[in-house]
This record gives C-alpha cells, structure tokens and sequence, in this order.
C-alpha cells in the first residue's frame, strides 16, 4: 500500500499534466513517416553538460521493499570527439553507509563499436576498479532499465514503421513501431511520442518493450523538462511486466550548459570527490 501511495504521488503529473496535448498541431496524419518521427521526437538535446540530482526508487513486489538512493549526477557530451559520446560522474549521496562512493561511466559513438568503459570508488577499499559490461541488457544501477536502454540509440539502429495517432482522455499520441536492424535485447519497442506544437516540442512519452518472442515485458513512461534548451529527465516510471517491480527516476536541481572542465571526469575525482569539483570551480549549489 505505502507503495502504491508513493508511485502514484511521485508519478501522477506523467499520467496527466505531462501528457497534456498542446493546440495546434498542423502535420497531416498522411505525411508522417516513423523514422522522421523517431528522429525529430526521440533524439533530444539534453545540452553541453549537466549538473542535476538523481533519486533512484526501486519497489521489489515479491518482496514488497523499496530501496531508495540518491546520486549527485554531472554529465557533459563530447559529440563524437575521439569517438566519444559523452561522460557521466555519479556520487552517492544517500544511503549514508554509500556515501563517498562514486561512478565515472565513458561511452562512445555507434561507429566506434566500443562498448562504454566504466570505473567505481568503494571508499572502504580506498580503490578504483574497472566494471566491465557484460551485455547491454546489465540493469543499470539496479533498476529495470538496462544500459542500452539509457544509451543513445541512433534512429538507424532500427526500422521505424508508424502505426497512426492514437487518442487517450483528449491526448494524441504518435506510436511507432522499432524494431532493431541488427543484434539487440528487444524484439522490438512501441514508442508513444506526444505531439507538440511541432518537431521540436514533440517528445518521447511512453516506451513498450517486447522480447523477441514478443512478449510485453516492461512499459516505460517519461516526463520531461527543459531547462535553458536542452531536454531533461524530470521523472521516469519503468513497470516490469513480468515481475511486477517498479523503477522510479525523478531528476532535480537541474543546471545546464554551466561549462564542465574535462579535468572532471578523472579517477582523480573519483577518490576525491567534493574536494576536487571545489578546484574546479564546479562548486555544489553554484
């Protein structure tokens, strides 16, 4: 019960206020194609850098526990430089016996063929250790969304078919259907984008996953806000289907192009942390 009380509290502006149809949509039904939606509506600026606060809520129903964690988040994108995408720091904040941990993920461009290089600071152990993935489908930081799930998937990596505009409670939705040209996790995902105004207010409300044998498995619901330009995760509801569990993501004090030193992401903040974004002008709260 407590559970359900906090979901539906932290996640009843997605169903509602987020979903909210904005007037004077002018595309004609005819002319949409899947890929051009996918492209315009899922491939979001998120900014040069961000600076925000992560609450990660994992609901266990067969257990009925919840574990709650906190992560001070900063992320800056490289655009391909060097055939790297973009770098992300994650220090723990919350539970108190985490704090001092810290997680530094590199990831790179579809045509690098690399998979993302990852390193954690256990300050008990007063070591860094390399975290190799295994596979894309590894959860990410415990939750039912999975690396590729929170990855960049170009629009290539799959063929886009759309399936019409469906209405729920007054709001218009465009759903497409993806499925993946080469190897991957999923059979295939339904993806639900919100109209807009236009192409650049249109966005990504709802991902259906499928296995390959095309079975639901998970439904992902997002909510998005945006700050100065750029496109940022305001809060995310992931549903295991099979298992029941619940993931929740809400993203908080949010800045955004604020310059970011690539100096950041070193192993030296890892074992530093605070001190170092301290010389680097990157102070918390600034």
């Amino acid at each position: 019960m407590l559970r359900s009380r906090l979901t539906k509290r932290i996640f009843a502006p997605i169903m509602f206020s987020v979903l909210l149809v904005v007037p004077g949509w002018t595309w004609a039904v005819t002319d949409l194609q899947g890929h051009d939606i996918v492209a315009s509506c899922g491939v979001k600026s998120a900014g040069d850098d961000q600076r925000s606060r992560l609450t990660v809520i994992l609901q266990n129903s067969q257990q009925g526990t919840e574990k709650r964690s906190v992560y001070r988040r900063y992320w800056k994108s490289y655009a391909g430089e060097d055939g790297v995408f973009d770098k992300m720091l994650l220090f723990t904040e919350y539970p108190p016996d985490a704090i001092g941990s810290a997680f530094m993920r590199v990831s790179y461009v579809a045509e690098a063929d690399k998979t993302a290089d990852q390193w954690i600071y256990l300050p008990l152990l007063k070591k860094i250790r390399r975290v190799a993935i295994r596979d894309p489908s590894d959860s990410f930081l415990n939750s039912d969304l999975t690396y590729a799930d929170v990855g960049q998937r170009p629009p290539e990596s799959d063929n886009h078919k759309f399936l019409g505009v469906k209405t729920i409670q007054g709001m218009d939705f465009m759903q497409v259907e993806s499925v993946p040209v080469g190897s991957s996790i999923y059979g295939k995902r339904i993806q639900w984008f919100l109209k807009g105004e236009s192409w650049d207010t249109c966005v990504s409300a709802r991902i259906d996953y499928f296995t390959k044998a095309g079975v639901l498995s998970k439904i992902q619901f997002n909510k998005w806000q945006q700050i100065d330009g750029a496109w940022v995760w305001d809060r995310v509801l992931v549903r295991n289907v099979i298992t029941g569990n619940v993931s929740i993501f809400v993203v908080g004090d949010v800045d955004v192009n604020i310059g970011l030193k690539d100096e950041l992401f070193s192993a030296r903040t890892l074992r530093l942390g605070a001190k170092v974004l301290r010389d680097l002008d990157v102070k918390e709260g600034e």
